[in-house]
């Protein structure tokens, strides 16, 4: 099978779509397909390379700050490339996205759709992440404008697929998991000398409105335990300085940094205790990963957020936006220290069912799915065809 992905950002791993696309492709390769991609960055073998859409200099410094590039879409390099493809997969919806969706149709080339950006992404940015309104307006809008001309759409978490059906989503649903990589095993490692001591609670995501990294600060200045707890938040975003502001609050002021993949493995493997106090989040692959690699997670049981399907029991969920109540799990779980280290290994088994390479096989049978449905409208057409002539 020849699979096209078209996505605006390819190469710089520093955010969930463009990781998850990076395995996507790899992991279609390794079942054997020739897959190529489109999208913005450097030349490669097997890209198509096109520019970033041009932003204001404010809109730009909010955009990369979430991690993001948009890309412009060229005419000629879709046609080239789409006219390769047996099937093109999208992952965003935005201009690229829109323009290749046109020409793929033009050519009679199958196309699917991952659905990877939640409205809040935007709406919390914006300040009106809590807005039903304005969130269903986003949903009705990406499905006039994209979505609509799509039989078969990848949905990553039940969740999210509920969230389509509601807004009047039509497409097949395929509820695939965008998968841990095999690199996130149980493993523990010693603390740095720095950090010896100290119970470590990690995060891991973009520093972004919805995220909600400001619960975690507040709950851990209510903790009984402050003066011990070690706070690292991993990643990048708009939020920087705010959380360093908030940190100084802390006894110990939180480590705020982007790791490498790695480095992200050795943080993982040297902490004690894993928080996800995110409002919005379609799957949250970085709360997976944590568990795999054998972290107890305490997680906010917000109902627009899918991560609460992780938890196995009440201990592990915190009321959303509620830093006093996150505060007294994060207490239980620093008291309970044998029951916490025999519940790691619990929650890193029941994570392989999540592993990376059942999920991109499951993907590869929503392509295929997608070709043989178009074979069979093709043949019917070609037999009404012949009827009437």
């Amino acid at each position: 099978m020849k699979i096209l992905l078209i996505v605006d950002q390819f190469d710089n791993g520093n955010n969930g779509t463009t990781m998850t696309s990076q395995r996507l492709y790899e992991g279609l390769k390794e079942l054997g397909h020739e897959v190529r991609v489109v999208s913005t960055g450097e030349s490669r073998k097997d890209k198509y390379v096109v520019k970033e859409y041009y932003l204001t200099p404010i809109v730009h410094h909010i955009v990369t700050k979430q991690g993001m590039t948009f890309a412009k879409p060229d005419e000629n390099i879709l046609r080239e490339a789409i006219g390769w493809a047996d099937l093109v997969h999208f992952i965003l919806p935005f201009q690229l996205a829109s323009r290749g969706l046109a020409i793929a149709k033009e050519l009679g080339v199958v196309h699917t759709a991952a659905f990877h950006l939640q409205p809040e992404n935007i709406t919390y940015t914006l300040g009106m992440g809590t807005s039903p309104g304005v969130n269903k307006k986003l949903y009705q809008f990406f499905y006039s404008h994209f979505y609509r001309e799509f039989t078969h759409i990848h949905c990553p978490s039940e969740f999210i697929a509920g969230e389509l059906k509601k807004n009047g989503y039509e497409a097949k649903l395929h509820v695939i998991s965008n998968g841990v990589d095999p690199d996130f095993v149980y493993e523990k490692k010693e603390k740095p000398a720095e950090l010896q001591g100290r119970f470590v609670i990690v995060m891991v995501g973009r520093y972004s409105n919805e995220k909600r990294q400001d619960v975690l600060l507040e709950a851990v200045r209510l903790s009984r335990f402050s003066d011990r707890i070690q706070v690292v938040l991993a990643g990048q975003g708009l939020n920087h300085h705010k959380y360093e502001r908030l940190g100084k609050k802390l006894p110990n002021p939180p480590i705020l940094k982007f790791y490498s993949h790695e480095g992200l493995l050795d943080v993982l493997a040297w902490s004690d205790l894993y928080v996800h106090a995110a409002d919005a989040e379609i799957e949250a692959i970085s709360c997976l990963e944590a568990i795999a690699r054998g972290l107890v997670p305490v997680i906010a049981d917000s109902e627009k957020s899918a991560t609460p399907q992780f938890a196995l029991d009440e201990r592990s969920l915190f009321e959303a936006g509620n830093s006093r109540d996150l505060a007294e799990k994060i207490d239980y779980w620093m008291e309970q220290d044998e029951e916490r280290r025999r519940m790691e290994k619990v929650y890193s088994e029941h994570a392989m069912k999540y592993n990376l390479k059942s999920c991109v096989k499951k993907m590869e049978e929503m392509f295929t799915e997608a070709l043989m449905e178009d074979e069979q409208w093709q043949s019917q057409e070609a037999g009404v065809d012949y009827a009437g002539y």
